[in-house]
């Protein structure tokens, strides 16, 4: 199967602190994957890489491709990254919306990296792309409010304008960093159900990074886990058992098994991890 991600030796450096130590990434167009790890482990730093919104270290810092085109090699970007960019789409765990704008206004925004400067610059949008936009918000359920300030909605609801944006990028490829950890448990769902709606739907590669093991377990086949700065793991998501959860978190397991809904998750985790859930929640 092709790639969308592919990830050779990558090495970063922040001061004196290594943070990411000999990467090696390799993800099939069309997956969903959960990017898992305690905190520190260094998910948001490789999920920044991945879109080139940081760079590698300038020494034996490896390579990223995306769709088969080089993002960075050894520090340096791309000279047409903001063009590869444009099939990225980078979901933030703050939303990063446009309060004073109204929710079409910043899902057009996703239109960007497809025009030009100036049309850009002045805000011309074509009849198409509104069309796009529209369309866009009403597959994440928020048609109703594409003319209300982007401000005044909930955190759940400007998450789903934030993916609505990538939807209107008509990305290939979706990023999503830590997209539910501010949200309630019902907003969560809305959240993780778009993604995995997009990525079954319209085939799009979704890489997810989360904190909470049954989101993972309940919308990825696939997981890849990182500890201090490391890939620990690779594999299907049945690999996440009770032995190895603790292993990868250790004092933080607690707060990471945290359930929205206990009965709910019951009925998807494995029974390895079932066991531990009850006693952490009990």
């Amino acid at each position: 199967m092709a790639s969308a991600i592919q990830v050779q030796n990558l090495n970063k450096t922040f001061g004196s602190k290594q943070v990411l130590f000999n990467m090696e990434l390799d993800v099939p167009k069309g997956a969903m994957v959960a990017l898992i790890g305690a905190s520190g482990s260094g998910k948001s730093t490789l999920l920044r890489h991945l879109s080139g919104l940081a760079s590698a270290d300038r020494t034996n810092g490896g390579t990223i491709h995306a769709l088969g085109q080089q993002i960075q090699g050894n520090g340096h970007l791309s000279h047409d990254v903001r063009r590869i960019r444009s099939d990225i789409g980078y979901i933030f765990q703050q939303f990063n919306l446009v309060g004073r704008l109204n929710v079409l206004q910043n899902v057009l925004l996703g239109c960007l990296g497809r025009m030009s400067r100036l049309r850009g610059t002045l805000g011309l949008f074509n009849a198409e792309e509104k069309e796009r936009a529209l369309h866009a918000l009403e597959r994440v359920g928020l048609l109703e409010h594409a003319y209300r300030r982007a401000s005044t909605l909930s955190g759940g609801q400007q998450q789903r304008v934030a993916i609505a944006r990538t939807l209107c990028q008509q990305a290939e490829i979706i990023l999503a960093d830590e997209p539910i950890a501010s949200l309630d448990p019902e907003s969560a769902r809305n959240v993780m159900d778009a993604l995995a709606d997009i990525n079954k739907k319209d085939g799009k590669t979704v890489i997810v990074t989360l904190h909470q093991v049954d989101y993972a377990v309940k919308y990825c086949k696939h997981a890849v886990a990182l500890k201090n700065g490391k890939k620990h793991f690779d594999g299907p998501i049945s690999g996440l058992t009770n032995h190895f959860l603790n292993d990868l978190y250790g004092s933080e397991l607690g707060t990471n098994l945290l359930f929205s809904d206990h009965q709910e998750a019951k009925e998807e985790l494995h029974e390895p991890m079932l066991k531990q859930v009850e006693r952490k929640v009990a």
